[in-house]
């Protein structure tokens, strides 16, 4: 009995590279992993909040051009700015 005992503490440690070999690996997953979910998630969060900022900066710059009738369209757009 005492002999299966001591081969199985040598069978179930695993060497100090081992554990490192295993480390980097589950880390490499996990980078990817977390790369991809902030792909998926990120692109339509980041869609969205494009899209509100470019329809709130479209009102603003409409807005500013209203507010200013008869001026010529350099002066507009150095005074208003461009919503590109």
């Amino acid at each position: 009995m005492a002999h299966d005992h001591a081969t199985r503490r040598e069978h179930d440690h695993i060497t100090r590279a081992e554990h490192e070999r295993i480390t980097r690996k589950n880390l490499v997953s996990s980078l990817a992993t977390g790369l991809v979910i902030g792909i998926i998630a990120g692109a339509p969060i980041g869609w969205f909040g494009h899209r509100v900022y470019y329809q709130q900066r479209a009102g603003q710059v409409l807005l500013c051009r209203q507010q200013h009738p008869g001026q010529l369209e350099p002066e507009l757009k150095a005074l208003c700015g461009s919503l590109y």
